[in-house]
């Protein structure tokens, strides 16, 4: 079997074939830090760490790269509107941003480079650009000529004309054309600025993905380059161009480009109040795993609304899988174990499934799908030692290339309901007048316990070892 990954650059679903196998270099769009991240930020961040995940699992050696920008106009703004330091700015979101990705289980990326480290890097590349033709400097500002590039257009699948007709137009004298796009800008006063051949001044936004994706993957070529659907145009364009321009060589072999997430079918936005942090997620649920287990649910090329109903059915989903740890725990207590084929071979095809489900264009529906087919089937034959053995194992695994933990719901936890403290001793007691009132063939009493404790959040399992207790998610 082989993967298949859908090229944005050439609009069809590709083998995946990397440029010095097994090596994969892949550069993703991070995060710019002015602000705290979004839970969009969050399916970006995730998404492609499960791309990762899931080739090191097929075997690949990945070098992954994903930016920080540290220096851009919406950071100056927000410093001037705070009142405060654009480095203590950049700072403190910086430090945020790394305990988002510590709360929802990501890795960071093998480097997580700063524009505002490469700077020397950036002016050098503007001046072989300058010295190729394709940039000119312009009253301290550096413009590259997109005219000068034929190929300019061919990721977002626009020609000049079409662009031409809808491009912004910057408010600058010296500007050629308005499709030229800032490589250097000068600084105004009392803004971040550095030394450079054309003045003082601070890099574009486009220059420092081109410079930092090629330097600390030490290749002109990357593998996959990776990122939001809203960044093919200008972004991605103009990080070809520069690229492209500058090497003569294919800046990215493979461009791949998640859909966006919206709230309640309306765009994440602050003036609308329905703008939800990473932190703000977090704070509410307490369980990254809801997130991802949300995310999963739709193809990562595909746009994702993010509503409470659809939390709800991710809650439900994460329910089934730690309902399922737990009796298997339980189950596996002391057991004696055997290894029937027959039950090796169904696990296997399940495996084979998710496996065919993330070689075609990581299809994450449809790898979850086989991950419940095996949760359906553990729970069928929970009480076959064997079988529980094998299946743990294989939900382990395949859960973890998600990055989704496979965890037993804790019992060791505080539930506060109205102003009751429900501690484990009580739920215990509880539970055990209620098996009193079973055994006396009293079934009033003990339907009213269950139902006092799941109005309190507890939910319990009455099995063939006596009844269990778990937390409502």
């Amino acid at each position: 079997m082989s993967i298949h990954i859908y090229n944005s650059l050439t609009r069809k679903k590709e083998e995946f074939f990397p440029i010095k196998p097994p090596q994969v270099n892949i550069y993703t769009c991070g995060v710019t830090v002015y602000d705290e991240s979004h839970i969009g930020h969050a399916r970006s961040l995730y998404i492609f760490d499960v791309i990762r995940r899931y080739l090191r699992y097929r075997g690949f050696e990945v070098r992954f790269v994903r930016n920080i920008t540290d220096i851009d106009d919406k950071i100056i703004n927000r410093a001037n509107e705070l009142k405060t330091d654009w480095k203590e700015l950049i700072q403190k979101y910086i430090s945020r941003y790394y305990e988002d990705l510590e709360s929802l289980g990501i890795e960071k990326g093998d480097a997580e480079p700063r524009a505002t480290e490469n700077i020397e890097e950036m002016i050098a590349y503007i001046r072989s650009l300058i010295d190729k033709g394709y940039a000119y400097e312009a009253g301290g500002d550096v413009y590259f000529n997109v005219r000068k590039f034929p190929a300019y257009g061919k990721l977002s699948g626009q020609g000049i004309d079409q662009m031409e007709t809808g491009v912004r137009i910057e408010p600058t004298e010296f500007k050629r054309d308005p499709l030229d796009f800032a490589l250097w800008k000068k600084s105004k006063e009392n803004e971040p600025s550095w030394e450079s051949p054309w003045g003082k001044g601070r890099p574009g936004w486009h220059i420092e993905c081109s410079v930092m994706s090629q330097k600390y993957l030490n290749t002109q070529t990357l593998d996959i380059h990776a990122g939001g659907r809203d960044l093919i145009f200008p972004h991605h364009e103009n990080e070809i161009a520069q690229a492209e321009a500058a090497t003569g060589k294919p800046f990215a072999k493979y461009w791949i480009h998640h859909g966006l997430l919206t709230i309640n079918a309306q765009k994440m936005s602050k003036s609308l109040g329905n703008f939800v942090t990473i932190k703000d997620f977090m704070s509410k649920y307490r369980d990254a795993d809801l997130l991802k287990l949300f995310f999963l649910s739709a193809h990562y090329s595909h746009p994702i609304d993010y509503t409470d109903e659809k939390i709800e059915e991710a809650k439900h989903a994460l329910e089934r899988i730690r309902i399922l740890k737990g009796k298997m725990d339980r189950k596996l207590t002391d057991a004696d174990y055997r290894k029937p084929q027959q039950y090796a071979k169904e696990i296997m095809v399940i495996k084979e499934k998710f496996i065919q489900a993330m070689d075609d264009d990581f299809n994450t529906p449809k790898a979850l799908a086989s991950i419940f087919d095996l949760v359906t089937l553990a729970n069928k034959y929970i009480d076959n030692a064997e079988f529980v053995k094998d299946s743990r194992s294989a939900l382990e695994e395949l859960l973890g290339i998600l990055g989704v933990s496979f965890k037993q719901i804790s019992r060791s936890f505080e539930i506060t309901f109205t102003d009751t403290i429900l501690i484990k001793d009580e739920i215990e007691i509880k539970i055990k007048k209620r098996e009193n009132a079973r055994r006396e063939g009293n079934y009033a009493l003990s339907d009213k316990i269950r139902k006092e404790l799941e109005e309190q959040g507890i939910i319990l399992e009455d099995t063939g070892d006596g009844t269990t207790w778990r937390r409502k998610l």
